[in-house]
């Protein structure tokens, strides 16, 4: 899919004229790291080949209107009635960030109005971000055509500040920088408390790797409860704890944690501590071995999701079991849960293989046929055209 082709070709058609641009941002695919990022820990996502496109032209008043290839009819909004709660449903995204550039300093009362154009390749519903890359590709539009000079960890907190007070998900900011720093053949590692990136080569390819993606079409959002629920969890466990964040906690403070939290609580603190460490844990193997020797961290990774974490369903463990029976480097889920995708590294020879065992083992239990695609760590966001 061209999905910048397609941005602009249905920008003319809506809108009457041709954009005077158009940018483009990615999914992406976390690869190990879930639920850290907003207890200030430590993320690992690469962006993907999937790409959010945006065409903007330019309007003589204060109004912004947008349309997609998702939405039956555009939406607009006058930019001096620009508040979260004048916003809803799927226009909420990318209205949301013309918003949070105001809360960022942007000054939105000298700025002219716009028309935009969305079109996109990222699955929605899958846990591969396709909310982030709507948000990170019209911040990125939306700030050059502005002249606002924003940086892009700032774009990124932009688009988490939408996500967060205009559509009501209570997500941290991994997406968002995957979207806006990621590069070709590499991972962001990321500290979301600082906010320093490392960009750290991945060599899949080289290596005669492939990330295999299984969308189990079990969709989720991230609005509802158990997200929030989990969140919440967190925040009590280092309330309970003493620290500001569970960041602050490491492998030996988990015997304290299990002597003063109640069980559940317990468990939601050891996944985010064990998974932090899991996270420096894969980098550095990834520095220091390939990622052939990766594989024991994404395994790990999924167990703790699944029994300490609970945001796991039978269709992600299924894919996931599957993948290690046959041959996989490893394999994990990836996302925030209660559905979406699982994720597995696999040899190019034996995706074939693999793929074919997974339908007929969703197939024999009755689970609905997944979608199954290889990704490859991808550019960033960009201006297209």
């Amino acid at each position: 899919m061209n999905e910048v082709a397609d941005a602009m070709h249905g920008f003319a058609e809506w809108y009457g004229r041709r954009p005077i641009g158009a940018w483009s941002a990615p999914g992406r695919v976390n690869l190990i790291g879930e639920h850290t990022d907003y207890n200030d820990g430590f993320v690992f996502p690469f962006a993907i080949d999937q790409r959010t496109a945006v065409a903007l032209g330019d309007r003589d008043d204060r109004v912004i209107r947008v349309a997609s290839s998702f939405a039956a009819e555009p939406v607009q909004v006058h930019l001096d009635e620009l508040t979260p709660d004048a916003l809803e449903g799927w226009a909420a995204y990318p209205l949301g960030v013309a918003w949070a550039l105001g809360e960022h300093g942007a000054d939105l009362e000298h700025v002219r109005g716009v028309d935009l154009y969305i079109t996109s390749s990222v699955p929605i519903g899958a846990g591969l971000s396709s909310s982030a890359a709507i948000e990170s590709a019209v911040a990125l539009a939306l700030d050059e055509h502005w002249g606002l000079n924003l940086d892009r960890p700032t774009l990124a907190k932009v688009g988490q500040l939408a996500e967060n007070r205009v559509v009501g998900a209570p997500t941290g900011i991994m997406d968002q920088s995957a979207s806006l720093l990621g590069e070709a053949d590499a991972g962001v590692f990321l500290d979301c408390r600082s906010l320093d990136a490392d960009v750290i080569p991945l060599g899949f390819a080289a290596h005669g790797l492939s990330l295999l993606v299984v969308d189990t079409r079990v969709e989720h959002a991230h609005a509802s409860g158990g997200y929030a629920a989990r969140r919440a969890s967190c925040e009590a466990g280092a309330r309970a704890l003493g620290v500001e964040s569970l960041r602050d906690l490491r492998l030996d403070d988990l015997p304290r944690a299990q002597a003063l939290l109640d069980d559940e609580t317990f468990r939601r603190v050891r996944h985010v501590v064990t998974e932090d460490q899991r996270v420096l844990d894969t980098v550095r193997t990834l520095r220091e071995r390939g990622p052939g020797a990766i594989g024991p961290f994404l395994d790990a990774s999924h167990v703790s999701m699944r029994d300490d974490f609970e945001i796991s369903v039978p269709e992600l463990d299924l894919a996931v079991e599957t993948a290690q029976a046959n041959g996989a480097v490893g394999a994990r889920m990836t996302g925030g849960g209660f559905g979406g995708s699982a994720i597995a590294l696999i040899a190019d020879e034996l995706v074939p293989d693999l793929t074919r065992a997974i339908r007929s083992a969703f197939a024999e239990r009755g689970y609905r046929d997944p979608s199954l695609f290889t990704v490859h760590p991808s550019q960033g966001a960009r201006r297209d055209a």
